[in-house]
This record gives structure tokens, sequence and C-alpha cells, in this order.
């Protein structure tokens, strides 16, 4: 019996040796902040567009996904703002794009850029247009980066991706503020 004993005791402490070992290994996960945005329609487009879009910060940048619906066929541009005021009708309380390093405007891969610059999302026939990118150089929450709060604005037309401030891209057609989960 007492043989049993020992074999027991042993494998019970290699067992615990090895679940404790695993136990360092597994370090709590740092959680990196989400956001969504309700996007709704502006001036003559109210209670015709609409979408959701999730954020989720990734390493060096936010991942955006979500649909956006009642679009115009074809490309719009696709920009984050400065405020996350979207009272005024043509929503010109969002400020211009973020941009806290004075750059110029350009397009999500440009060297030169404003960091609200996203470029352009685009409606298929139905007027439906799927987001599903990564965007650098900004955070949710960062001090001097941080899109958190401020509004994710749809234009009328393309962006240009080059002429400054805002690439021709139109009106701005729809908006939503982009509100970081607690």
């Amino acid at each position: 019996m007492r043989t049993w004993q020992w074999i027991l005791s042993g494998v019970m402490s290699v067992a615990l040796t090895v679940g404790c070992a695993n136990a360092a290994d597994n370090k709590p996960e740092t959680k990196k902040p989400t956001a969504m945005a309700n996007v709704a329609g502006a001036g003559d487009n109210k209670g015709k567009v609409s979408g959701k879009l999730a954020f989720h910060e990734v390493d060096g940048g936010v991942h955006v996904t979500g649909e956006i619906t009642g679009l115009t066929p074809g490309k719009h541009g696709f920009h984050i703002h400065e405020k996350g005021d979207l009272s005024d009708p043509a929503l010109k309380s969002a400020g211009g794009h973020f941009n806290p390093t004075k750059h110029k405007h350009g397009g999500p891969d440009s060297v030169e850029r404003h960091e609200g610059d996203f470029g352009n999302i685009t409606a298929d026939d139905k007027g439906v247009a799927h987001i599903d990118a990564t965007f650098k150089g900004v955070s949710l929450t960062g001090a001097d980066n941080g899109i958190g709060g401020r509004s994710v604005i749809v234009h009328a037309k393309e962006d240009d991706m080059k002429t400054d401030p805002a690439g021709n891209a139109g009106d701005r057609i729809a908006g939503g503020v982009i509100e970081v989960a607690k």
C-alpha cells in the first residue's frame, strides 16, 4: 500500500509543478481598447444612410469592420474628423480631418497624410459598403493619435487622396461618433 502512496505522491508532485509552470507562462493578456460608431445620414441623406462600425486597436493602428447602407454606388471619402459633434445638419460641427501632425492630405498609405485620412469605401450596386481595413498611425485612446470620441464621416464623392484639405470628396453625407467601450 505504501508503494502506491509514494507513486501517487510523485505523480501529484509532477502534475503540480507542471501546472504551476504553465500558469506562469499564461500571463494575463492585455486587453486592447475597442469602440463602436453608429453611422447615420445627414441633410438629404437623413434616414437613408445608416450603418455600424467596430473599431479594434491592434499593434500599430486600428482595425475597422462594418457595413454602411443607403449610399449611392461607387466610392465615397471615408475620414476621421476632429470632433465628435454631429449637431450641424451638414456635419460641419465635426471639424476638419483629424490631423494632429499638421500634414497635407493624402491616402491611408501615403507618406504624408492626415491621421484621419482613411481613403475611400466602395458601395456596391445596392448601395452597401463593407469595411474591413486596418489604418496605421492611430489608436483609440492615445493622447496624441487617439480617435475615440471623434467622428467618422462619409463623403458624397470619391477622395482623390491628394487635394488639400479633404481630397475633393464633397459634402459630408453621414457620420457617427467613435465611442470607446469602457
